[in-house]
């Protein structure tokens, strides 16, 4: 993270989650997921993070967004529908640090809960955009040696999501633009993903990112 205190002001203000700072970093408390972000000004393209909400609050969700950060478009398009392998919809915005962050609704879940939407309603962190030199490659390392598989859509040579409903890695090559921005560019940067499998072990993602699962 190219200015943590950026980042943390932001997620602290505008999005109202839990933040502690510490020296160099910031612990932001997103639902279940714990999100550390470390003071690097060496830092190189931007990041992608997206969002898991209640299904039935899309539209609340928004409105609540647009308050406070751009909502972003393409074509024309600020909401974004996925066919029936994700079964979900989506829209982005801009976050600290140029990020493109998404709120996402994930049918098959199943999570709608009552009342208006809030900060409360940020359930976890369920997609990490990470760059990697080599996409297609390292998703079928993730299959073979983590029984982490693609997800959706088979791999493509600069995207590839892979994971679950509940957790995904969306690998993509350098200098990708993270959709729907057109001049926000991914770049291999240093990023550790704690997540629970079956599978335990530290898995690399290029020469900078790491993928770390371990067992309960």
């Amino acid at each position: 993270m190219e200015d943590s205190v950026e980042a943390a002001d932001f997620y602290a203000t505008v999005l109202g989650l839990p933040v502690t700072r510490e020296p160099g970093a910031a612990v932001v408390q997103v639902g279940a997921t714990t999100l550390t972000l470390r003071h690097n000004p060496e830092t190189r393209g931007v990041h992608h993070l997206a969002f898991t909400i209640p299904s039935n609050k899309f539209d609340a969700a928004k409105r609540w967004v647009s308050q406070r950060a751009e909502v972003m478009s393409r074509g024309g398009e600020d909401e974004f529908e996925y066919d029936a392998g994700w079964n979900a919809r989506s829209f982005y915005f801009a976050g600290p640090n140029g990020s493109v962050l998404e709120f996402i609704i994930r049918r098959d879940l199943g999570n709608a809960v009552d009342g208006d939407f809030g900060s409360g309603d940020l359930l976890c962190v369920s997609e990490v955009g990470v760059a990697v030199p080599d996409v297609l490659a390292t998703a079928g390392m993730l299959a073979a040696e983590a029984g982490v598989e693609p997800y959706g859509l088979e791999p493509r040579d600069r995207f590839a999501p892979v994971g679950d409903i509940d957790g995904l890695v969306i690998l993509v090559s350098p200098d990708r633009t993270w959709f729907p921005a057109e001049d926000r560019l991914s770049a291999e940067s240093r990023i550790l993903i704690d997540a629970v499998g079956d599978r335990p072990g530290d898995f690399a993602l290029g020469s900078e990112s790491v993928l770390s699962i371990r067992s309960e």
